[in-house]
């Protein structure tokens, strides 16, 4: 039995391990979302910002005048993690590294997140998949419309029934273009690389209508796709205009996912035998399938939206309170969808080769 004693150093010392902060590093300063995560990271205040690691010399300057002067720099991922021994590592590369990084996470046994997608492919992503789950850490890929109030209360609409049976999505995706809304240097190096990326907008955009597709109706059947590269006079090796159909048995998704729309476009309609809804960064909107007359707005009525809970409100803290709580990372985060969103830009791209629908297995 403890003494008082041991006990109160038993209750100290918990204490301890909760007020302390978690230890984040970030592995790659070529990717402009890096930016946002460094400002959650900022205030934060049960996380620390230990390590960045980046070998652009640009970068590199711009980051110090944005982090304390603690953190230290690092050419190399690997020599980092043995020296630094971060709790979580936010990857923020080119997306053909996702793997090799999180295979040295994986060793180490180091929490991982990475930007959207996954992989530029769902062999990588599955092998992803499994190294998180033998090394038992969390597993993280981030799509800003997970932290919108908008999305949180699309999903939570949909799976209560409201607008009934889901009959079809309608996901759009996308913007100007990355070179027209001034995406750095860095950044359009590997965005615009086939290898790298694994394609253009297809890939850039897609994955959000995979996402969207999967959390609200499931893995569908089958998949076709088209792209196009609208911008000639740019001489892309990728795509900048893409549709994909994802058929379901009694039900249809249209992806659009593109870098030719005339303004920024983050639009998720769904509808279902009830009524319908449409999602955006900070609106969602309701339309009854009774409702005949002209509505308040085209796209039906504002629905109010409640505050989302600090813990489900931006990356940096949803993993740390995954790993303090021991709390499993949950859809549309999780490896196990992502695994499949990769699945279908896979059988996307294959659809765009052949010319062919791709059934999925």
């Amino acid at each position: 039995m403890l003494s008082t004693v041991g006990i109160l150093f038993a209750l100290a010392t918990c204490s301890s391990a909760q007020t302390a902060k978690t230890r984040i590093a970030i592995v790659g300063l070529d990717h402009d979302h890096v930016w946002e995560l460094l400002q959650y990271i900022a205030v934060e205040p049960q996380a620390e910002l230990v390590a960045i690691v980046d070998n652009h010399q640009d970068l590199v300057e711009k980051a110090r005048t944005q982090v304390p002067a603690t953190v230290k720099f690092f050419p190399g991922y690997v020599e980092m993690l043995d020296l630094m021994k971060p709790e979580a590592v936010f990857v923020t590369t080119e997306t053909d590294k996702h793997l090799d990084i999180l295979r040295e996470c994986a060793k180490r046994h180091i929490n991982y997140s990475t930007e959207k997608p996954m992989a530029t492919n769902a062999a990588d992503a599955l092998t992803m998949a499994q190294l998180a789950e033998t090394g038992e850490i969390k597993l993280m890929v981030n799509y800003w419309n997970a932290w919108t109030a908008s999305t949180h209360e699309l999903f939570h609409r949909v799976k209560s029934g409201e607008i009934g049976t889901v009959k079809k999505i309608i996901v759009q995706y996308g913007h100007q273009g990355p070179k027209e809304i001034g995406i750095s240097k860095e950044f359009g190096d590997w965005l615009y690389d086939p290898v790298k990326n694994g394609g253009g907008a297809i890939m850039d955009f897609g994955c959000y209508g995979a996402e969207m597709a999967l959390l609200l109706r499931g893995r569908p059947m089958r998949v076709y796709a088209t792209t196009r590269k609208l911008k000639a006079d740019q001489h892309n090796k990728v795509d900048d205009e893409a549709t994909i159909l994802l058929d379901y048995p009694d039900a249809t998704a249209v992806i659009e996912p593109s870098w030719d729309w005339s303004y920024s476009m983050d639009r998720t309609y769904v509808f279902g035998s009830k009524g319908s809804l449409l999602s955006t960064r900070s609106d969602l909107f309701e339309r009854v399938a009774s409702d005949q007359g002209t509505p308040a707005t085209p796209d039906g009525a504002r629905l109010a939206l409640g505050p989302v809970p600090h813990e489900m409100s931006n990356p940096i803290a949803y993993m740390i309170d995954c790993i303090r709580n021991n709390k499993p990372v949950e859809d549309p985060l999780s490896a196990k969808l992502n695994v499949q969103v990769m699945e279908i830009l896979d059988a996307a791209r294959e659809s765009v080769r052949t010319g062919k629908a791709v059934d999925l297995r």
